[in-house]
């Protein structure tokens, strides 16, 4: 009886997979924090802007954030349906 089946090892490299996806939110929790720190600073120096620093804000992390539900929308499949392993 082998120790490892190719299920397993698929099962197992998409848990893998789902699990570096998910360092993906590190990365635009940072980008959308940082976003953020700037156009606080913008507002600070120019509070007549306010306005036009906040729409492009926004707009900036709604694109940021897409990157963030398109991964864990990856990761979910990956590990609920799991697609690969039909495959074998």
């Amino acid at each position: 009886m082998p120790l490892l089946t190719p299920a397993g090892f698929v099962l197992g490299m998409s848990a893998l997979s789902a699990a570096c996806i998910g360092l993906a939110a590190v990365g635009i929790g940072l980008g959308q924090g940082f976003a953020a720190g700037k156009a606080v600073e913008g507002v600070a120096r120019q509070p007549e802007a306010q306005g036009d620093i906040l729409k492009t804000m926004l707009v900036g992390q709604a694109v940021a954030e897409t990157t963030g539900i398109f991964a864990f929308l990856i990761s979910m499949i990956l590990l609920f349906v799991n697609p690969l392993v039909g495959m074998l």
